[in-house]
């Protein structure tokens, strides 16, 4: 059998958070939650099996989505990275290359298509 790739879900609106780890393992994704970017950057230093970073861009602590997205890319370049805002657009040079991003509110099948480079 085939291990579920794993996702680690950035956002710090709890029932935000649990809705999209429901629909994300409902698609049969394995589901790891932060809070906010700082406890993001813990998990990914503790793990070797996160695939795919979903992360919002508003958050509490010392850095937003959007330089989680650019630690991600620097410190561990093969991921994922899907980031989503309802308020905040990206200008070009915001983000990393090979970013995807998602304006809230998003459909579940947005977010899941946007994960299908990964699998």
């Amino acid at each position: 059998m085939m291990s579920k790739l794993v996702v680690l879900i950035v956002e710090d609106e709890p029932l935000l958070r649990m809705d999209a780890a429901d629909f994300i393992e409902d698609a049969g994704f394995e589901v790891v939650e932060a809070t906010h970017a700082d406890e993001a950057i813990d998990i990914l230093k503790a793990r070797d099996d996160i695939a795919i970073v979903f992360t919002d861009i508003e958050m509490p602590g010392s850095m937003d989505g959007m330089k989680l997205a650019h630690a991600v890319r620097s410190g561990w370049p093969p991921i994922l990275l899907v980031v989503a805002s309802g308020r905040v657009m990206p200008r070009e040079g915001d983000l990393p290359e090979n970013v995807r991003y998602l304006r809230k509110p998003y459909r579940p099948a947005e977010v899941i298509a946007a994960f299908r480079p990964a699998i």
